[in-house]
């Protein structure tokens, strides 16, 4: 008789309780039992090195002994309180210094949850209603965020395509969508209408890069028109730089959403602006016409505040942030190098701390273009890439400050066996 693997036990009990069998968020067929440092085990006890970070909050790696002991700290004294606690006051006061348009901060529960207020604050502050984002452009769960991320049909900007059911039409009618890279079309749109109250954008979308001076481009045309620029820095937030991508890019926004690494792996993040733009959160200074209502059971957890500070404090710490990138560019070069020799056309997209590759030989520069010539490359690629104990995202490649030198000369060996499979050789 055939044993069942405790994975494939996991799995069948999931597919009897859970849509999918899964979470909706990452491949369900994948139950992760632990992490360690760089490295993670599914239940068959199955080793990988972790590129997936849990879509990035782990830059430290899994159970940094220094975040650890600072959780363990917190929990005697407790959990949550929905109430202010010293812990939440003290991590806004470290985002209020490190990130530059940041006079104040709300927190939130999850990112998706912040760009969701971020587009209401903009509302409330310009009396507008119309939200400018970007094909492509992922900005949470929320009706409006759901419009045109990953749209099938090709249609006419700036029609928005609806990415869920659900969405009632009210909502598409309040949203531009233009092509990420292209200021012509931004400007375009907002001579046309004069009644945006925001564009929302990544600053680094997904792994597409701004071109030189395109985010520049966005603040001097919200300027010109009255309207507030967001960066959604979920992602790119204490990764790309301390300051995040207005730190790394020089451009500052009205407002900015934070997430993933500002809760050191726990449920946490906020959004940040001006103190003026932020006074739509207290009733008693813009009345209640104007007063934007915000609560969260779990908003400024105390847990999570501890694990964010002390994972901010080392990354504070001299060189982190050069030795991130080193790791990024070595990865980056190792599966270039060895696509290249192959013959294979490739372009590495993004950043040295957030990357992934895209098979075809032409530029990446929004989401039309941002595709495999053969995306069987890709799905091939990455399969023979997790054989070899490589756990990451189909799109995305993550490093982190766990890597060791072994785990490159691991991951160069596994790439190796992924570049073999799409040439064919021995």
């Amino acid at each position: 008789m055939q044993k069942i693997s405790t994975q494939d036990e996991w799995n069948a009990r999931a597919r009897r309780v859970l849509p999918a069998g899964g979470f909706g968020n990452f491949d369900p067929g994948v139950v992760i039992a632990r992490g360690e440092g760089s490295r993670v085990w599914d239940e068959d006890g199955k080793e990988y090195i972790d590129y997936l970070i849990g879509s990035g909050p782990m830059l430290l790696g899994h159970g940094h002994p220094e975040v650890m002991e600072a959780v363990f700290e917190q929990l005697p004294k407790g959990m949550t309180f929905f109430a202010n606690n010293a812990k939440g006051i003290e991590l806004a006061e470290a985002i209020v210094d490190a990130v530059p348009c940041c006079e104040q901060v709300r927190f939130v529960a999850s990112g998706g949850e912040a760009d969701m207020y971020a587009i209401r604050l903009a509302r409330a502050y310009t009396g507008h209603n119309k939200i400018l984002k970007f094909e492509g452009g992922y900005h949470g769960m929320s009706a409006e965020a759901q419009m045109s991320l990953a749209p099938e049909a090709r249609v006419n900007f700036p029609q928005a395509v609806p990415d869920s059911a659900g969405i009632p039409q009210s909502v598409a009618d309040q949203m531009l969508i233009a092509p990420y890279n292209d200021l012509a079309a931004v400007e375009a749109l907002l001579n046309e209408h004069k009644d945006v109250a925001a564009i929302i954008a990544e600053p680094l979308q997904r792994i597409i890069p701004p071109e030189p001076g395109y985010l520049q481009g966005l603040r001097d045309l919200c300027d010109k028109h009255s309207v507030l620029l967001i960066f959604d820095e979920v992602v790119t937030g204490f990764r790309l730089a301390y300051g995040g991508a207005q730190e790394r890019y020089g451009v500052t926004p009205d407002i900015c959403t934070l997430g993933k690494i500002i809760g050191g792996g726990f449920p946490l993040a906020a959004l940040g602006a001006s103190a003026e733009i932020m006074q739509h959160f207290d009733k008693s200074v813009v009345g209640a016409d104007k007063w934007l209502m915000q609560l969260g059971t779990l908003s400024g957890n105390p847990v999570a505040a501890a694990a964010g500070l002390k994972t901010m404090e080392i990354l504070r710490r001299d060189g982190n942030y050069d030795h991130l990138r080193d790791l990024g560019k070595s990865l980056q070069d190792m599966q270039s190098d060895a696509l290249s020799k192959a013959g294979i056309p490739h372009q590495i997209c993004g950043d040295e701390t957030l990357f992934d590759i895209y098979f075809t030989g032409a530029p990446c520069r929004d989401y039309r273009t941002a595709k495999h010539d053969n995306p069987t490359q890709n799905v091939k690629y990455n399969a023979v890439l997790r054989e070899h104990g490589i756990f990451k995202s189909p799109g995305k490649l993550y490093p982190s400050l766990g890597l060791t030198e072994e785990d490159l000369e691991q991951t160069k060996a596994a790439i190796h066996a992924a570049v073999q499979s799409l040439t064919g050789s021995a």
